[in-house]
């Protein structure tokens, strides 16, 4: 529900921007409007990569049945989150404002890659 609904006009660019770039040129006050565009850009890929891990981090506690780590559920949770990203890039193609990226598809698939490395790095570590 949460990705959906940034994948609304809702959240476009320019709606984000006129948000966050007065309190980006607050916390910067030396940066130029391309500095400011850049980090505003950057806040926006952050999110692609933070929403998926999280979708990932949940798909896998939902798949794993029992409490020791399994690389079958790893990968059916990495799977329905690049699935759904694809989804998501295509239902963005045709929200007004909005528009397709084949590179967020990639982002939201690291995020949820990165996911499963933790989960997995967690895991060898002992700790569930």
């Amino acid at each position: 529900m949460v990705i959906w609904t940034f994948s609304t006009g809702w959240f476009t660019g320019e709606r984000t921007a006129a948000l966050l770039m007065p309190v980006l040129a607050l916390l910067f006050p030396g940066a130029s409007p391309a500095d400011l565009r850049a980090i505003h850009q950057v806040i926006r890929k952050l999110a692609h990569f933070t929403e998926y891990l999280i979708l990932s981090v949940l798909l896998y506690r939902a798949l794993r049945g029992d409490r020791r780590w399994n690389l079958r559920a790893a990968g059916l949770a990495l799977a329905i989150a690049g699935l759904y990203s694809v989804s998501d890039e295509f239902h963005q193609w045709f929200v007004p404002g909005r528009t397709a990226a084949a590179t967020d598809c990639l982002i939201d698939v690291s995020g949820a890659a990165a996911a499963q490395g933790l989960l997995a790095a967690r895991a060898r570590s002992g700790r569930r």
